[in-house]
């Protein structure tokens, strides 16, 4: 792969860069329409089951279930063709999403079928992460992570918004049959891009005499434990991602209540408040590109951290539903930061064989957290109310943020040769 001696701007990149440019516009697709299912999944959850836990339990079995599988999830993409990975990903998720929009089951079905399509997507992001550095140069990773966020997690503001919009005219169940489609659309979009094989002269765990590809597979996956253990940089921002993410995760559940019944707004007003994160998300990126000559990855990281978190803090000291999306779009912004720092500082620390691996476990962990978050969270916000639930939720990942100041750049100062 070539080397470019300067950061191409994320627009030239796209201009000029096929490969990524289909990939980039794949995951736009997907993501909008997933975007505009999980708003509809959380409004028929909230509206038909009517607790605080129910909703938790929708996003545990979204974040928290698929991370059980994040060590296998990220050596399938380090072992096969990540486009091949991909492309059956796609497809399985649509396949799933088209089974709730039919039957729009009981809680039970539907968690159980919620955690099916998230565990599909925890093989699809790692391999979609891992993909990037072999489709553009080291040079050009913060605009192109960057891009990658701006169609990707941007489409957090156009799906509520497109959601809030399409629920004057359509149902729950048209929007998730939406949902469907565009994963369809993005799976056929994959198939035109180049083969993303394993990285040149890896030696897989299967090349020992008498043992099963699942086998094999196991021993990647525990290999790729140890390396985030053993590797500083990669352990102290699991983490601290993961302590930001246990005491923030929770606003997923709690914003919807803080809409609906604090605030005493409608469907679309809280679909509008989910909104918020999402504007913040397309500006944040639009500000790392212009900027990142001047990045250093750990200083993102850790700005990112304090922002969503104050973010979170201000949105419970909120007392309309205009100031709450206003609060939201400032968490957004530290969302950005922390989406381009983690997956930059990753793809430069860790080796092209590894890349899967590793994501996949630290997002998996992350999962985790935000699974934690979403049972304590739940919990306090069905003990408490919305507005209680948020300001704890800031305050916390401020004071994680607080640590991950210390500690993160310490790390990567013992290591500045592989992690600037």
């Amino acid at each position: 792969m070539a080397e470019s001696t300067a950061r191409a701007p994320a627009r030239k990149l796209l201009g000029r860069n096929r490969a990524f440019r289909t990939l980039w516009t794949a995951r736009l697709i997907s993501f909008l329409g997933d975007s505009v299912g999980l708003i509809a999944l959380l409004l028929y959850t909230a509206s038909h089951f009517g607790t605080g836990l129910a909703v938790a339990l929708l996003l545990i079995a979204g974040d928290f279930v698929p991370s059980l599988l994040s060590p296998v999830a990220g050596a399938a993409s380090d072992r096969w063709d990540r486009r091949a990975v991909l492309i059956s990903c796609e497809l399985i998720q649509g396949a799933v999403i088209a089974v709730i929009a039919v039957t729009l089951p009981g809680l039970p079905l539907l968690l159980a079928l919620v955690a099916i399509q998230s565990a599909v997507a925890a093989v699809f992001q790692p391999a979609a992460r891992s993909a990037v550095p072999s489709l553009v140069p080291s040079a050009d990773l913060v605009p192109a992570n960057a891009a990658i966020g701006f169609g990707t997690n941007g489409m957090d503001s156009a799906g509520p918004l497109t959601g809030a919009a399409l629920l004057a005219l359509l149902s729950v169940r048209d929007l998730l049959v939406a949902d469907a489609a565009t994963f369809v659309i993005s799976a056929a979009l994959l198939v035109t891009l180049p083969a993303l094989l394993p990285a040149p002269g890896r030696q897989p765990a299967a090349a020992g005499p008498g043992r099963s590809p699942v086998t094999a597979l196991l021993a990647e996956a525990r290999d790729g434990l140890l390396f985030i253990w053993r590797d500083t940089v990669v352990r102290v921002i699991t983490l601290a991602f993961c302590a930001v993410v246990v005491f923030n995760g929770v606003d997923d559940v709690a914003l919807v209540f803080l809409a609906r019944h604090t605030l005493h707004g409608s469907n679309s007003a809280a679909s509008l408040v989910y909104a918020g994160a999402g504007l913040g998300l397309l500006a944040g990126f639009l500000l790392i590109v212009r900027g990142a000559p001047l990045l250093s990855m750990p200083a993102l990281i850790v700005a990112g951290y304090a922002v969503s978190s104050l973010g979170n803090l201000l949105t419970g000291l909120s007392f309309a539903i205009l100031a709450a999306l206003g609060f939201q779009v400032i968490r957004g912004l530290g969302i950005a930061a922390m989406d381009v720092g983690h997956s930059t500082l990753i793809q430069r620390a860790v080796p092209a064989e590894s890349l899967g691996r590793v994501f996949g476990n630290v997002y998996g962990a992350v999962g985790a957290a935000a699974g934690l978050s979403y049972v304590f969270g739940g919990l306090l916000l069905d003990a408490t109310n919305a507005r209680v639930t948020l300001i704890v939720a800031g305050a916390g990942g401020l004071a994680s943020a607080a640590a991950a100041a210390v500690l993160i750049p310490r790390a990567v100062a013992a290591r500045p040769e592989r992690s600037g």
